[in-house]
């Protein structure tokens, strides 16, 4: 099973978001039983919360449920995931910086971003003190570069 793991914050807007858009894509090809999807954050500050009202908001509006609860990334994560994607270049340099991500066949760091077509490696913005303009904007990039990591997937692990 190829397992991808969605960093942010603190796992209730970005991250969400994206685990749920990718379940959604992973399930339209019918590939759960080949891969895995989870997200955590890189703080402990909403561990066992739903994510933000605005992210649910914005993917029911788009046919997709989250149902993920707030958790932290922890160093055993590196061990256990294929990919983890960071949200933003802060959470790509906290990720980087723990320890197991050194380990021999830990899991492959990317930002979110390098997944998308017109935003190459930029950040994902935290939509959190914005308006709910800013989970549109979030829900679009994570959709674009959902679809080309998904891709990717599918070609290196022939899926």
């Amino acid at each position: 099973m190829i397992k991808v793991l969605f960093v942010c914050l603190g796992n209730i807007c970005r991250s969400p978001l994206a685990e749920g858009v990718f379940k959604h894509l992973v399930s339209y090809e019918g590939l759960e039983d080949k891969i895995f999807v989870d997200s955590a954050g890189t703080s402990g500050w909403h561990i066992g919360e739903p994510p933000d009202p605005r992210s649910i908001e914005v993917a029911m509006e788009n046919g997709i449920d989250l149902n993920s609860y707030g958790r932290k990334a922890i160093s055993l994560d590196f061990e256990e995931f294929d990919y983890i994607i960071a949200m933003d270049g802060n959470n790509y340099s906290d990720l980087k910086n723990r320890s197991g991500s050194s380990v021999e066949g830990a899991a492959k760091l990317y930002l979110m971003r390098d997944f998308d077509d017109i935003g190459k490696g930029q950040d994902v913005p935290d939509p959190y003190y914005g308006g709910d303009d800013g989970f549109s904007y979030v829900f679009e990039l994570l959709d674009r570069s959902c679809r080309n990591l998904l891709e990717e997937i599918r070609e290196e692990h022939k899926v």
